[in-house]
């Protein structure tokens, strides 16, 4: 398991997918950073690639991390995404096995080896507690249950599949617990980043919720906020 940073719980993470790219993105992630450092949470960008160099440059407190790479070395794989160039670009990890850029668990282990190799941290997704048990196994620094069918809706997993994210907690956390283990999908306000952490998750993410958001960065600053106000209630 890749200790190069310090993965404090709790964190919050905001996915750009496709959504968000060049100035935009990079004006987002420095509001980012600005409330990472008020209210001293760590804060993950999962950022196009071609964006990393310039996020990282410009901010000092997120966690910029890559939203896919692969398992390949030096050498061959045009079209592929390195991961010493995404280390050297500035991120300090990458996302892998999104709902929507799937790898098989032989890969997804691959890619995890190599990272801690190169000297990344990972987080991987899964679409069920059981997922989740299994990417365990293969000790990744995050962890990241999501419903695939409340991704990207205004139903959080929070309020309509408590059971969801209490039992990706418990079987993660049976494992390794060393795991950060995150719980999202729908996740639209800070209500539904609160009810995430009061079921015991150590994070938790949103990507619509903040992009689609008439003022995203105002939209960061409540879902963070309330982050931390629930970890205070709770732990």
């Amino acid at each position: 398991m890749y200790t190069g940073i310090e993965l404090r719980e709790p964190i919050f993470e905001i996915g750009f997918k496709a959504a968000l790219y060049g100035a935009k993105a990079v004006e987002l992630a420095k509001s980012a950073d600005r409330i990472s450092e008020k209210y001293d949470v760590p804060i993950i960008i999962t950022a196009q690639c071609v964006d990393i160099y310039r996020i990282a440059k410009e901010t000092s407190k997120i966690l910029v991390f890559a939203q896919h790479a692969d398992s390949l070395t030096v050498g061959k794989g045009a079209g592929s995404v390195l991961l010493e160039a995404v280390k050297d670009a500035g991120a300090v990890g990458t996302m892998l096995n999104h709902a929507e850029k799937r790898l098989v668990l032989s890969e997804i282990n691959r890619t995890i080896r190599r990272a801690e190799k190169v000297g990344l941290a990972t987080m991987v997704c899964a679409d069920s507690p059981e997922e989740g048990l299994a990417v365990a196994h293969l000790h990744p620094n995050i962890i990241l249950t999501e419903p695939p069918d409340l991704i990207g809706t205004d139903k959080s997993v929070g309020r309509k599949n408590k059971g969801f994210v209490l039992e990706s907690v418990e079987k993660i956390k049976s494992i390794d617990p060393r795991i950060v283990v995150f719980s999202g999908a729908g996740i639209r306000n800070g209500k539904d980043v609160g009810d995430i952490i009061r079921l015991g998750a150590g994070g938790t993410g949103s990507s619509t919720g903040v992009l689609n958001a008439k003022d995203p960065a105002g939209m960061i600053e409540e879902m963070v906020a309330a982050l931390k106000e629930a970890w205070s209630e709770t732990r």
